[in-house]
């Protein structure tokens, strides 16, 4: 018998088990080589000398980690990210711990999965100061009741999809003008900037064409029109962390997109994992170190 390790014998025959928490520390040795290690069903197959079916019995022993952190007053930090179109992972984040507290698989991004999560993690004990959040309409009502900074980043990106990096018109690179001065603004300067070229592109922004033979138009410059109202709907989420200082805010979600790139990289090594096994490997970097 190797030394140092505890054996049992069946009483019904003659056949050695070793004891139950040893079989737990080898499964958790190769689920986190599994997982921080990089190494696939077929390197820890060889380095074991045992089969992939043992390997991956022994790798769907280990239990779905879920956060250990003590509940505390947080500013939360949300979002969701997505393998493909119907599989996602919701998130709520504390930025200034970089700590994942909770998530949950999502087919669909939808308020209720953040109604929900928030929910759960209040009657935890958690209590939310402030909320950032990516900009997605609905957002900001799933935490109305305490201050929300939308993420400046993301802001940004949405003026740039409807301006292009170089936008054809005039109107439109004046906008871009005012957008790229957004980090270093404030709410009263950047409302002047707005509404200095509101009262500028107003007529711009507002003429219509009319389809032939119908009742029918749109606006003719719809997408200079779509930057600017999403601005203006937006803004007053766009500063809300110089107006709160002594929580410390951050003007993005960067924190959770870096821990989301982290994740689909870690991910990406083991393509094709069973549905089960791969949110139980999203879940380990999750509150583990790649969530950092």
């Amino acid at each position: 018998m190797q030394r140092g390790v505890q054996r049992y014998r069946c009483l019904f025959c003659s056949r050695m088990f070793q004891s139950p928490r040893r079989n737990k520390k080898k499964q958790d040795e190769l689920w986190n080589k599994y997982v921080w290690g990089k190494q696939s069903l077929a390197d820890l197959s060889k380095k074991t000398s045992r089969s992939h079916v043992w390997v991956r019995k022994q790798l769907d022993s280990v239990p779905a980690p879920t956060s250990t952190v003590v509940p505390h007053p947080v500013v939360i930090g949300t979002d969701t990210t997505f393998w493909g179109q119907s599989y996602g992972v919701c998130v709520f984040r504390v930025p200034a711990e970089k700590e994942n507290i909770w998530w949950q698989e999502v087919e669909r991004e939808l308020m209720a999965h953040y109604y929900y999560g928030r929910k759960i993690l209040e009657e935890k004990g958690w209590t939310f100061l402030a909320a950032v959040v990516d900009g997605r309409r609905g957002l900001t009502t799933v935490f109305k009741d305490i201050p929300v900074q939308l993420c400046q980043f993301h802001q940004m990106k949405t003026v740039t999809k409807y301006l292009t990096l170089r936008p054809a018109t005039l109107a439109g690179q004046e906008l871009r003008a005012i957008m790229l001065q957004l980090p270093r603004s404030n709410e009263v300067e950047f409302t002047k900037l707005l509404v200095g070229w509101k009262k500028d592109w107003d007529e711009f922004i507002t003429e219509k064409t009319r389809i032939t033979g119908t009742k029918h138009w749109y606006y003719t410059h719809k997408k200079v029109r779509g930057a600017y109202m999403s601005l203006e709907r937006n803004l007053p989420y766009l500063f809300t962390y110089l107006k709160y200082p002594e929580l410390n805010i951050p003007n993005t979600t960067n924190s959770l997109d870096g821990s989301f790139s982290h994740l689909k990289a870690k991910l990406s090594v083991h393509r094709g994992m069973r549905k089960d096994r791969r949110y139980k490997m999203i879940s380990e970097i999750l509150k583990g170190k790649g969530g950092k």
